[in-house]
């Protein structure tokens, strides 16, 4: 009972927050509201007309044709305007529909823009994905099926009980009395299937997560013979979701069969009085063929209902994940400060901080870097290097100590003006899809050819651009070049941009020898009188290095140019020499 309990307040706030949204578009809702009255009562009218009509049927040879017809024409007028103010209702529908789960969609796509990267770290691209397109597509057949049938159930409902009364006050309490068993019946089929429907979307959104995991590392998966296990992998999710579809599935088809018995019924009730109603005088066969199709009608939109509310388990099941998406705290709040013509003089005092609590990874780290300086950073894998780059750059904040630039706190600088003071290539590359063109000038929208040719030349990347099919229009795909070639295209975006500061995190990791000494010049003029960051693990490429700081566990142990570490005989000259020992 208190798990049922649970289920229903969490149902109702899902609903509240939907109601958020859908309230932004309210004239549309009034609009088709009015439009399901006009035409649930143009409908509802129709059988009357036609008891009318069989009224003056008497017998044979005593049938009163001109009545007949009458009733006959308008029936079809009213048939006529209810299809059109029906279509008008669809067309309302589909809009409003379709409008609230494009907000939703845009606010979730702008809400994960502002999400700390700890978060993205932690959930599967693939969950988000799923939640964004696969669980808003479903919000949105349910939002639509709701809106279409919710309310012209209800008013079907309340116009069809007063058109009955004005018939048969005994009949009609009849139909009342027995309404409770079809909601008795929604309800329990409902409490069934929300929880199903909860399990189906996460299964939904762990088998997105894995294909796309699978899919996008297919080389890897090849190369070491992973292709069973994946396959397991992917059966056993397959078959959670599979339970949970059936599940979910098995409780909703009950709606049907359950609340057509209820309406046989009903419709039989109705047909057993009316028939004894009739030898009395108190009703006609014309009244009683007008209650049968009330009765007919009155019920179904408990199944329509019934259907929806086991649909919108479903939707709302697929909302509760895209709230909890929207509800997901943002990174802090961004400062207003801003670097104006940044001199690149870079001071680190005392910096802490962990990814988990529990285990501290780097302590005690300070750093003073002058304009100009080339600081190198090296050490095993883990021990920090990337971590320093994630702080300098805010995608994570410091747990205490902080950084400053120009001796401004980085924490009291717009994230965009921090960022934008800084060039980066790291060893992950990324190309989005678009022209080679749109690729280059990601940082510089407003470059010029001119521009983007000769950074492409100082960045040794023209050379296999202008062989490809149409140039710097060429269509870039993920997999439409070598992961050196997008190598080449990140650094001539850095190349265009000619930041104060830099940041190379293993950047020619994936260039063959030839041309990364070619790019290491390149990078050696860029350099000039920019302060630069060189994240680097083969240690023959910052020789020239100004300061090089080697980090192991977190604290830099050593620091010093490269002839003074290398003279010092500790963990720097081991870490050197064990890169050029011979088997």
């Amino acid at each position: 009972m208190k798990k049922q309990t649970v289920k229903n307040a969490d149902n109702g706030k899902t609903l509240k927050k939907l109601w958020g949204h859908i309230a932004k578009f309210r004239v549309l809702l009034i609009l088709s509201v009015i439009m399901a009255a006009a035409t649930v009562i143009l409908q509802l009218y129709v059988p009357i007309l036609f008891g009318d009509a069989i009224d003056n049927i008497i017998a044979a040879g005593q049938v009163d044709f001109a009545r007949v017809g009458y009733y006959l024409k308008r029936v079809l007028v009213l048939a006529s305007l209810s299809g059109v103010t029906g279509w008008t209702m669809s067309i309302l529908n589909n809009r409003m529909t379709y409008r609230v789960v494009q907000d939703i969609r845009a606010q979730s796509i702008r809400h994960i823009q502002h999400l700390p990267l700890s978060y993205l770290d932690q959930h599967s691209t693939g969950d988000i994905v799923s939640r964004i397109i696969a669980d808003a597509d479903i919000l949105s057949d349910g939002l639509l099926l709701g809106f279409t049938q919710l309310f012209s159930g209800v008013v079907t409902i309340v116009v069809t009980l007063i058109f009955m009364f004005s018939k048969n006050f005994w009949i009609t309490l009849l139909v009342i009395c027995l309404t409770p068993v079809s909601f008795w019946v929604a309800k329990f089929i409902s409490s069934h299937s929300y929880g199903m429907f909860r399990k189906q979307s996460e299964a939904r959104g762990k088998q997105t997560a894995l294909i796309e995991e699978i899919i996008g590392n297919q080389k890897v998966v090849r190369a070491y013979g992973y292709e069973e296990r994946a396959s397991r992998r992917f059966a056993e999710i397959n078959e959670q979701l599979r339970d949970y579809s059936a599940q979910a599935i098995f409780y909703s088809s009950l709606t049907n069969p359950c609340t057509r018995f209820v309406n046989s019924l009903i419709y039989a009730g109705v047909a057993l009085i009316g028939t004894i109603l009739i030898p009395g005088g108190s009703l006609t066969v014309g009244g009683l063929t007008v209650l049968l199709s009330y009765a007919n009608q009155y019920m179904k939109p408990f199944n329509d209902i019934s259907s929806v509310v086991t649909e919108m388990q479903n939707a709302l099941a697929c909302a509760a994940r895209l709230f909890a998406l929207l509800e997901e705290p943002e990174e802090s709040a961004d400062a207003q400060g801003t670097l104006e013509d940044p001199k690149g003089c870079v001071e680190i005092q005392n910096v802490a901080f962990s990814y988990d609590k529990s285990r501290k990874l780097i302590e005690h780290f300070s750093l003073d870097a002058r304009p100009g300086m080339r600081v190198a950073i090296v050490g095993p894998t883990g021990c920090g290097k990337t971590t320093f780059i994630n702080l300098l750059m805010r995608f994570y904040d410091t747990d205490s100590g902080e950084i400053t630039i120009d001796g401004k706190e980085i924490k009291t600088l717009s994230r965009h003006a921090l960022r934008s003071g800084f060039g980066m290539v790291l060893q992950d590359t990324w190309v989005k899809q678009g022209t080679v063109r749109e690729n280059i000038a990601f940082g510089k929208p407003d470059a010029t050819d001119e521009e983007i040719i000769l950074a492409a030349k100082e960045a040794h990347s023209w050379d296999f651009i202008r062989r490809l099919p149409k140039g710097l229009d060429t269509v870039l795909y993920e997999d439409s070049i070598s992961q050196g070639q997008k190598q080449l295209l990140c650094i001539t975006r850095v190349m265009l941009t000619l930041p104060p500061m830099l940041i190379l995190d293993e950047a020619t990791s994936s260039i063959d020898t030839r041309t990364e000494v070619l790019i290491q010049e390149a990078f050696d003029k860029l350099m000039e009188g920019r302060t630069s960051f060189v994240v680097a693990h083969r240690l023959s490429t910052i020789r020239n290095a100004s300061l090089i700081l080697v980090m192991r566990d977190g604290k830099i142990i050593e620091q010093g140019t490269h002839e003074e570490l290398l003279a010092r005989g500790g963990f720097y000259h081991t870490l050197y020499n064990s890169q050029f020992q011979r088997a």
